[in-house]
């Protein structure tokens, strides 16, 4: 498990440590004052603008009370999506700092349970909320509920566990993006009947369960010429997703859909590409990342279904404050949508 700080509260004095001027100095500037060089209301006002800056946001948080720590808990191990929610909590810095908040990252195995568990029970008491990937699983549920009954403001993020009693739900609606999926590979697959692969981390992440969910759904209803082979579980993992398909394509040869429901996107890639099917069999997946959008313009996937990591981010963000103030969750601070995203509408 690792910590990083996204950011820690900023302050009128560090930007006159900045600015290399004294705190009088920059409330001269602040409020228009005269008695300072027009080159030092210059270098001033060019700190300020650097870090974003908000003295009268800071004021008003200032008001509020003390500052407050969030944590995000993540999947450790290179996921792209996870990393891209990871970069743009980064690039909030100075949006957190105007507001004293701070934001740790904490990576752990989101897949093993009780290694999820002992990385939510060491953040009791220490931050004032906790957004997590989380497994829907008893062990995960009953640390989320210590969370909460210990005061801590817990919002579930691309993945629910709506059993626990966490406060709020982040993320897209996953049972529609499976249907969607489904509405895809059986509509490029075409006329041919045939098998359809389903690569997934884990069925115990409730986002890849609902999206199978759905998926199944319209396979059963309106694709009865395409058989559903049951899910390969890669952990997110290239070289295990890598490793299970290709067994699976050397073992069944009418495979002609494809589903990556989570990561290990590059291993499924290159199971495909080994076996020399990547023009044979349809492949659709999720988020736009350097790496699905170089296979969308190369034809080996045919489709991801997106959803913008950085919405997301904010969004996590928005509501944890929302529930530290005491405040209502408005719509729009949660409303994740999803959009197809094929080689000719790239971004």
């Amino acid at each position: 498990m690792a910590d990083e700080t996204v950011s820690t509260a900023l302050t009128l004095k560090d930007i006159a440590r900045e600015a290399g001027v004294s705190l009088a100095t920059v409330d001269r500037v602040l409020h228009n004052r005269p008695g300072v060089r027009p080159e030092t209301v210059r270098r001033v006002q060019e700190t300020i603008a650097r870090n974003s800056f908000q003295p009268h946001v800071a004021a008003a948080e200032l008001a509020r009370g003390r500052a407050r720590r969030f944590a995000f808990v993540m999947p450790s191990g290179p996921n792209p999506f996870m990393q891209q929610i990871e970069a743009y909590l980064g690039e909030m810095s100075a949006w957190l700092s105007a507001r004293r908040l701070s934001v740790e990252m904490v990576t752990t195995d989101v897949f093993d349970p009780s290694v999820l568990a002992a990385s939510l029970e060491t953040l009791s008491g220490d931050y004032d909320g906790v957004a997590v990937v989380a497994l829907d699983h008893p062990g995960v549920r009953a640390a989320i509920n210590d969370l909460v009954e210990a005061g801590t403001k817990v919002v579930t993020l691309v993945s629910d566990v709506p059993s626990s009693r966490r406060h709020h739900y982040v993320g897209i609606d996953n049972i529609a993006a499976g249907r969607t999926a489904g509405a895809l590979v059986g509509r490029l697959v075409g006329q041919k009947a045939g098998k359809v692969a389903i690569v997934a981390g884990s069925q115990g992440l409730r986002d890849h369960a609902e999206r199978i969910f759905g998926f199944n759904q319209v396979m059963a209803s309106e694709f009865p010429d395409l058989s559903v082979l049951p899910v390969l579980e890669g952990r997110d993992e290239d070289a295990r997703s890598e490793q299970l398909l290709a067994r699976l394509l050397g073992t069944h040869t009418d495979i002609v859909g494809l589903y990556n429901v989570g990561a290990g996107t590059q291993g499924v890639a290159s199971a495909l590409t080994g076996a020399g099917r990547e023009k044979q069999v349809v492949f659709v997946g999720h988020d736009v990342t350097a790496l699905t959008r170089r296979l969308l313009l190369q034809g080996v996937m045919d489709a991801a279904i997106s959803q913008n990591p950085g919405h997301e981010a904010r969004a996590a963000v928005r509501v944890l404050l929302a529930l530290a103030r005491g405040e209502p969750i408005l719509s729009e601070q949660d409303k994740i949508r999803i959009d197809i995203v094929m080689r000719d509408n790239l971004p």
